[in-house]
């Protein structure tokens, strides 16, 4: 049996274009699968150690998973029989910045998911399955584990499975129902502004969990906020209405800012920056106090708004990237 040609997944990164924590607050979100993907490659170094550090990380080499690698591998072996007891080494590269709001950790576990069952198929370790895994089986998977460590939403795994642009209608537990796909607009392009600012995701779940069970008004204002955000911008996407669509995702930010406390100094500095200096509203993308802005243009204005916005951004925060990017399409 040949076990040393190298399986490989490519999984995109995802822009919440409006909605965060709707996904299982219950509501709808309009998510983007963006072309900045994270890549993982089994090697032929044979099999590594399951470290296990609390954030996963992206590297190369044996246990180029971090510590996600052997969790995830031991996840599978309770529901796919014959696997062995150590993963394969793997090597990873992402294109997206870590911890920005971006799923990058959710594309990470999702492409250790794609690759290990792909190399269980491949190698005969799978006994209980034929080849392949169903997607949907993929996201409920990734979904599990995940929710496992963080106590989030479902989101992300869809959004980076599926691609494209999706119109999600959250729950409380399990994956949000998707409502609605489309094709986001290949007239239009996406600018990624990484704050170099990191989030945290997990105290921020836990504080809005306990503004649910208090029936927290600020809450509940930022529900409704948001939902209609989410119709704005959906309708925008479908009418292909540029404007409209980034007036939704500008609501959808002030909300977020306003009633949830989701934006920090940092960002509203680039934010302000960003439309000062080329005219383009940015919004946050995820929750947790930092991480990524994004916004959209069309793509023959692309190269000169980078251009502005890298001139401008390097006089308030020189750590700052925009990262120019495009929609993904999918699935994966």
């Amino acid at each position: 049996m040949n076990t040393s040609e190298a399986i490989r997944a490519v999984v995109p990164c995802r822009a919440c274009l409006s909605g965060e924590d709707l996904d299982w607050l219950g509501g709808r979100s309009v998510s983007l699968a963006l072309d900045l993907t994270t890549a993982v490659e089994t090697t032929s170094a044979g099999t590594a150690p399951a470290p296990a550090p609390a954030a996963p990380a992206a590297g190369a080499g044996g246990g180029g998973g971090g510590g996600w690698s052997g969790q995830v591998w031991e996840f599978l072996r309770g529901r796919i029989a014959g696997l062995g007891p150590e993963p394969p080494a793997v090597a990873v590269h992402s294109e997206a910045p870590a911890a920005s709001g971006l799923s990058s950790s959710t594309a990470l576990i999702v492409g250790l998911f794609r690759a290990y069952t792909a190399y269980a198929a491949h190698t005969g370790q799978s006994t209980a399955r034929p080849p392949g895994i169903p997607l949907a089986t993929l996201a409920q998977w990734a979904y599990e584990f995940e929710f496992a460590h963080f106590n989030g939403g479902g989101m992300d795994h869809l959004a980076v499975i599926e691609g494209g642009a999706l119109l999600l209608s959250g729950r409380s537990t399990g994956l949000p129902d998707i409502l609605e796909r489309r094709t986001f607009p290949e007239e239009w392009a996406v600018l990624v502004v990484d704050s170099a600012t990191r989030k945290d995701t997990s105290d921020h779940i836990r504080v809005v969990r306990t503004q649910l069970a208090d029936r927290d008004p600020a809450l509940a204002l930022y529900l409704k906020e948001a939902d209609r955000a989410s119709d704005e911008a959906w309708a925008a996407i479908g009418a292909r209405d540029l404007d409209g669509l980034t007036a939704a995702m500008d609501r959808a930010h002030t909300t977020m800012r306003d009633q949830q406390g989701m934006s920090t100094p940092v960002l509203e500095e680039l934010r302000a920056a960003a439309l000062r200096a080329a005219g383009l509203r940015l919004k946050l993308s995820g929750a947790g106090g930092g991480g990524a802005l994004v916004g959209v243009c069309r793509q023959e204005d692309l190269p000169d708004r980078t251009a502005v916005l890298r001139r401008a951004l390097a006089e308030v925060r020189p750590a700052a990237r925009v990262i120019p990017t495009r929609a993904a399409a999918g699935p994966i």
